[in-house]
């Protein structure tokens, strides 16, 4: 009966929490936001709404800016060399969370996801969306000449790397295919017969990201 109780308590804590991404995002621990201060994350809204450019110097001392704010997603450029994207999702009624993407480009896009209730403690991101396995990415090769060819190209993309977008205008992700931009020009012109060149999107339905085509 107590951890009925307990669990009872949690859920109404997590939903007297901030619920728009702004307060949210204000209220990030420092432990998830290296490079950006409180004050700058204020500094970012307070400039947005103002019409004004949301650009402030972060503790290097470089330059980050917040593109877009809504009360639902933002996207950070926290530095030249990568990027951040948050959107709050429902659960249900009252409890949401965070989905945050950042993607780091070394030259190539990469990204990682996570998710976090709304007092930004990490949940498993398994519950939540099951990303595509590489050969997602890859049309069916039929004939043996072909497999063999795609085989020998495919000994070049020795890393798996992708890059995850989240939308602003809905509750959409989807995930495109980078290793082949960090390969020479050669290798990357002759694989694209061999790829599906779109992204592969998800929508949240019942609290999860789930596929629903390739475009």
């Amino acid at each position: 009966m107590k951890w009925i109780i307990g669990l009872v308590c949690m859920l109404c804590s997590m939903s007297l929490q901030a619920q728009d991404l702004k307060s949210l995002y204000i209220a990030l621990p420092d432990s998830l936001s290296p490079l950006l201060t409180k004050v700058n994350r204020e500094d970012f809204g307070d400039f947005l709404a103002s019409n004004m450019k949301a650009e402030v110097k972060n503790r290097f001392g470089q330059t980050s800016e917040m593109l877009k704010l809504t009360d639902d997603y933002l996207l950070v450029h926290v530095s030249k060399s990568s990027r951040e994207e948050m959107k709050l999702l429902p659960l249900n009624d009252s409890v949401k969370v965070v989905c945050v993407v950042r993607t780091y480009c070394g030259p190539v896009p990469d990204s990682e996801v996570k998710f976090y209730d709304t007092a930004w403690n990490e949940l498993p991101a398994a519950d939540f969306v099951t990303l595509p396995e590489e050969n997602e990415f890859y049309k069916s090769v039929l004939s043996e000449t072909a497999s063999d060819s795609l085989r020998n190209l495919r000994l070049n993309a020795d890393m798996y790397l992708k890059e995850v977008r989240l939308s602003d205008k809905d509750l959409s992700l989807s995930v495109s295919y980078t290793t082949p931009q960090y390969m020479d020009k050669t290798t990357a012109d002759k694989l694209k017969s061999y790829l599906i060149n779109a992204p592969i999107v998800y929508t949240w339905s019942n609290g999860k990201f789930l596929k629903v085509s390739t475009q």
